[in-house]
């Protein structure tokens, strides 16, 4: 399997403060990485440095062998909190299409291409039937899975997904989950989760990070690991069932 991201050494800090610190991570072709941690723990960070957004302090990142920003166009990104307009009296397909940009630049028209890009991109989430519904008038799920539509529509081979089942009802995460991972087959996908069940069922390899990295390739973190990340008990994930490995909270 290819190395599609490749982190060696790698340090972030925010004026004083370190926020990452001597990551080392390598994703292979169709991983499909959770990644968990406590709030603040970098999380966010370490997917803005996967898209250059982030320049790291310190250290070297490659993905797809090149630099982050001229690998960004075969990156697809789902953010944490989605800054959209729920107001704006855009269409599902109208809020897809908007991922074609970066292929395309502002103010170009979109082609017939770009339409069956996003009606596919849409059908994979199984939400062409909503294509041109208002997005303010879907439900919070149904936006969610728009979004990645949006993040899907220029074709990504890595798919950086932060928190993504983010306003769907527990009965439907598991659609959404089992849509993810049929995405997998052709895609590397990294998950930001704090869905310990969905990460333990559904992802390939887990890694945990409060400023340093803690990953085994595998799906199986020790209780150390977990421990000293987040200090405190917590579930423990292990041959994909939770396992309270931790002593209770005093």
């Amino acid at each position: 399997m290819n190395d599609i991201v490749s982190a060696r050494d790698l340090w972030v800090h925010f004026g004083s403060q370190v926020i990452l610190e001597d990551v080392n991570l390598v994703i292979k072709e169709h991983d499909f990485l959770g990644l968990i941690g406590p709030n603040g723990g970098g999380k966010t960070t370490l997917l803005k440095v996967i898209l250059g957004l982030i320049k790291p302090s310190r250290g070297q990142i490659k993905v797809f062998g090149t630099s982050p920003e001229a690998a960004r166009k075969r990156i697809g990104y789902l953010p944490q909190r989605n800054l959209f307009d729920l107001q704006f009296p855009a269409t599902a397909l109208d809020v897809v299409l908007m991922g074609r940009y970066g292929r395309k630049g502002l103010f170009r028209r979109y082609t017939a291409e770009d339409r069956d890009a996003a009606h596919q991109a849409l059908d994979q989430m199984n939400m062409l039937k909503y294509a041109n519904r208002e997005i303010g008038t879907l439900s919070g799920g149904q936006q969610q899975r728009i979004f990645v539509a949006r993040a899907l529509v220029s074709e990504p081979d890595l798919l950086l997904l932060d928190e993504p089942a983010t306003g769907i009802d527990a009965s439907q995460q598991k659609e959404f989950y089992e849509l993810l991972r049929d995405l997998n087959q052709e895609k590397t996908i990294v998950m930001v989760s704090h869905d310990m069940s969905a990460v333990s069922k559904y992802v390939e390899k887990v890694a945990c990070i409060n400023q340093k990295l803690y990953y085994h390739d595998s799906k199986e973190l020790t209780a150390g690991d977990i421990l000293e990340a987040y200090k405190c008990p917590v579930e423990m994930i292990a041959h994909g069932i939770p396992h309270r490995v931790l002593r209770e909270h005093d």
